[in-house]
């Protein structure tokens, strides 16, 4: 028997029913589901230190279990000492199980740790995507406190196969994602 995370059993089991019921869908295929996860951090401060990039890089790589890859500057900006093509943040794109099993870290074990938690905002992008920012890595078990020399913020994008805000709304809260004030029916 092969290995299924598991989120993903829930979402056949349980999430792709409750959406159907809610939302009125024909067949299973209009059912929404989660495409992606992209993990982004960017690093300003690397202009001045280089050093920065390579650690972000490594912590990124941990947190996630996929190598993280560094993002580009695409123009000269004077004003911040920034040239063409130098590295200023890195990001990481999970699909299929490391998608399942970093969302479950995530909803598990990363958001309760943060301090004064109380729930996450529902603000969409208006296309079914949802982008949640998080101030500090060192919520992540995977990261020793110990070894890190700053403290970096990171964005977590949620990109769904859902067409409007609502429908992808359903499908984040149906995974477990602890939004603020959401009424149960």
């Amino acid at each position: 028997m092969t290995y299924v995370p598991n989120l993903r059993k829930k979402y056949k089991e349980e999430i792709v029913p409750a959406l159907t019921k809610e939302f009125g869908y024909r067949t299973i295929m209009q059912v929404p589901k989660l495409e992606k996860i992209i993990v982004n951090q960017g690093v300003g401060q690397a202009v001045a230190d280089k050093k920065i990039v390579d650690i972000a890089q490594e912590e990124l790589t941990t947190i996630t279990g996929q190598k993280a890859i560094q993002t580009m500057s695409k123009k000269d900006i004077s004003n911040f000492k920034l040239r063409r093509k130098m590295p200023i943040g890195v990001k990481v794109t999970l699909r299929r199980d490391r998608m399942y099993e970093f969302l479950e870290r995530l909803i598990s074990v990363a958001l309760p740790r943060i301090r004064d938690f109380k729930g996450i905002s529902n603000k969409f992008d208006g296309r079914g995507n949802y982008t949640l920012g998080i101030t500090e890595q060192i919520i992540f078990p995977e990261i020793d406190i110990d070894k890190i020399t700053k403290i970096l913020g990171m964005e977590i994008t949620f990109v769904t196969s859902a067409k409007n805000d609502e429908e992808a709304f359903a499908l984040l809260r149906e995974f477990g994602l602890p939004f603020k004030n959401i009424k149960k029916n």
